[in-house]
């Protein structure tokens, strides 16, 4: 399995070379909302997953399914417009296989974005939570099977995902851009439904400040593979027995693209004060 998955990722490796020699330092996923970042950065090359061999396509509403590449405040960067979740059907392997694939082409910082739904009470939509930790035991491992040596070790530490320098510079752009960055632990589920309130209460009493179905699983595999982790998580609605109303997909939306220009402020600032 182990060489199945490896060979896979390599598959991926080289259909990309053979469009492009760029080496990212910084790799970026967009979550619901930063659809148009690269508007802010100098691109050099897009890339659409469908062209790439063996790439699993993102099939997620607001997600395009492209690598987009160029470069920011001097760095040079890869943002992931439209990541794969597991509710799409794909296995867990498949999902971070892009977080993989870009440390192979030489980033050393995964910045990963989302958006969620507040647990923590002291949360309100349209929040930026800074993740200092996770839950991940709802969600299938993507290190389960066979050890990728060329990855890193069988049994990676997770006392650190999250990079307390890059975590640093984040509070510090946030400070300097007015924001009132909240900070907390984030729980992936599988998904595609939204939790129950009765899950939410577990979550709750769990430790956990806000809930989505992605990047968890994305941050384990990076670790893994020794790229260091920052992550935001924009708070898109209250959970399900918070919110005194139903949850939909397009109320996410809607709040994702009305955070979005704060967001994206403060994505661009840490990027740029990011020591590599």
């Amino acid at each position: 399995m182990a060489d199945a998955v490896y060979e896979k990722i390599k598959k991926c490796y080289e259909a990309i070379r053979r469009k492009t020699d760029f080496q990212p330092e910084i790799a970026l996923v967009l979550g619901s909302g930063l659809g148009d970042f690269a508007d802010n950065i100098e691109v050099k090359g897009v890339i659409d997953y469908k062209d790439i061999d063996g790439f699993p396509v993102s099939t997620a509403p607001g997600h395009a399914g492209q690598f987009i590449y160029g470069t920011l405040g001097g760095k040079n960067i890869i943002c992931m417009k439209g990541r794969i979740h597991y509710y799409e059907g794909y296995p867990i392997t498949d999902v971070v296989l892009p977080a993989r694939l870009m440390k192979l082409m030489g980033a050393k910082i995964l910045f990963l974005t989302n958006a969620s739904g507040g647990i923590n009470p002291d949360f309100k939509a349209g929040d930026f939570m800074l993740m200092t930790g996770h839950i991940s035991s709802f969600v299938p491992n993507p290190l389960i099977g066979p050890n990728i040596p060329e990855l890193g070790v069988r049994f990676p530490d997770m006392s650190f995902v999250y990079d307390p320098e890059l975590n640093a510079v984040v509070r510090s752009k946030a400070e300097e851009a007015g924001i009132d960055l909240k900070e907390g632990v984030y729980i992936q589920t599988t998904g595609p439904s939204y939790e129950s309130p009765a899950e939410i209460r577990m979550f709750k009493n769990m430790g956990a400040d806000a809930v989505g179905m992605s990047t968890v699983v994305e941050a384990i595999a990076a670790h893994h593979a020794g790229m260091r982790v920052v992550a935001v998580s924009c708070i898109a609605n209250l959970a399900a027995g918070i919110s005194e109303h139903k949850l939909t997909e397009e109320e996410v939306l809607e709040a994702g693209e009305k955070a979005a220009p704060r967001f994206k402020e403060l994505v661009i600032n840490s990027i740029k004060g990011f020591n590599l």
